[in-house]
């Protein structure tokens, strides 16, 4: 998916979040230094806008990847952790 195919939808718990994990967490201080919209740039010629269906965000995917390798979990781990971590 290409950078404005298919806009995230935002918890409305967000504010919550802030404050519940603290600033200095690793994911938290990675998320704010890194500009991942690199990720749309290299993998743009690899999505169509117009054939087929709208994939999910490919930063999120990019960052499930990242979790799998700093957490060393399995492809199940990563979606299990997914739907109950924050």
């Amino acid at each position: 998916m290409l950078n404005g195919q298919q806009k995230i939808m935002l918890s409305k718990y967000t504010e919550l979040y802030e404050l519940l994990i603290p600033k200095n967490h690793m994911l938290k201080q990675f998320n704010d230094l890194v500009d991942f919209s690199f990720v749309y740039n290299e993998l743009a010629s690899s999505y169509s806008q117009n054939i087929g269906r709208g994939a999910k965000d490919i930063v999120m995917m990019f960052k499930y990847l990242l979790l799998k390798v700093i957490y060393e979990l399995s492809d199940e781990d990563v979606v299990e952790r997914s739907l109950y971590d924050m």
